[in-house]
């Protein structure tokens, strides 16, 4: 007679590994010290050292490498943390969305947006959103569009606005409103008078562009600008916040190209001029991430269409 345990298509299935096992895993990997992950998960040292002794147990591989004085994640801890670590937030984020239906429309948004686009329509949205949605709070976050696109990625934040004109295929985006390029020069440069300028006089400007490693996208569309005008801009200084160029440049460190919502911002020493020919469109997008979607954020969502529609018309 063959017992369960003997055949492999009958033996009883595993049991579901522990939440709380992977949420000790991650603050030990985190840590790397057992007293200091179990004060701060609020237990003894005993239970953790179990609790990570049982799920390596259960995955049948060592995840981490420790004695008395040392602990340190093997090549498959180091992996296991990351899939973990999204584990953990999809549940938490499950936890929220589940509360958020159950009380209706409340709690909170985490929206990125960088500085420049504080100059276009973000404020507006975020106003007429607060007046019909009144127990949801919007939280803003300044941040570079690189990071916001990462946070989004990993649902961290619930929206963004960025520069850019394309995201990664695991996000959605709406398009904000026309925005164009402009010359920023100091007031009192030779070529600040009229209205208008052919960027070919400004081959051999100095000039203060956008940090590429901040935001790609704003880079090499501004480098992209002057190469259809055959010029190789001089560049002397590299910024990561479209308000820090135009302070530079009201400071005499340069000339830039920035959009032109920026003339909004008032800063003092400088002029704004319009490019000869072309329109350059400086392209804004609103962000998120679908795998993160929560009613909150599909209010917002229409909320700012609502609002970037007409301008766009």
């Amino acid at each position: 007679m063959i017992e369960d345990n003997d055949h492999p298509h009958l033996r009883a299935p595993r049991r579901a590994m522990k939440l709380h096992f992977l949420r000790y895993f991650v603050v030990l990997a985190e840590e790397l010290h057992f007293g200091r992950a179990a004060n701060k998960l609020a237990i003894t040292q005993p239970p953790l050292s179990s609790a990570i002794k049982a799920l390596e147990d259960e995955l049948e591989v060592q995840l981490l490498i420790r004695d008395s004085k040392h602990v340190e994640l093997t090549q498959a801890g180091v992996a296991f943390l990351d899939e973990a670590q999204q584990i953990l937030e999809r549940v938490a984020r499950a936890s929220n969305i589940a509360k958020v239906v159950a009380k209706g429309m409340h709690g909170r948004l985490e929206i990125g947006v960088t500085g420049s686009l504080i100059y276009r329509e973000v404020p507006t949205i975020v106003q007429k959103f607060s007046v019909e949605m009144p127990g949801v709070d919007v939280l803003l976050r300044e941040m570079s569009s690189a990071d916001q696109l990462n946070e989004l990625l990993r649902g961290q934040i619930h929206a963004g606005f960025v520069n850019a004109s394309s995201v990664p295929p695991q996000l959605a985006c709406t398009p904000m409103r026309e925005d164009e390029f402009v010359l920023c020069l100091p007031e009192n440069h030779p070529k600040a008078r009229g209205n208008k300028i052919d960027l070919k006089q400004l081959a051999n400007e100095r000039f203060v562009m956008f940090s590429r490693d901040v935001a790609p996208a704003n880079h090499d569309n501004v480098i992209a600008i002057f190469s259809r005008a055959g010029i190789q801009p001089q560049t002397v200084h590299a910024a990561r916040q479209w308000l820090t160029i135009v302070a530079m440049v009201a400071n005499g460190l340069g000339v830039s190209l920035v959009p032109k919502s920026l003339t909004r911002s008032k800063v003092q020493g400088v002029k704004f001029m319009q490019i000869s020919g072309e329109r350059v469109l400086a392209p804004a997008l609103l962000v998120w991430n679908p795998a993160y979607f929560l009613p909150n954020l599909g209010a917002f969502l229409e909320c700012a269409k609502r609002v970037i529609e007409p301008s766009k018309r």
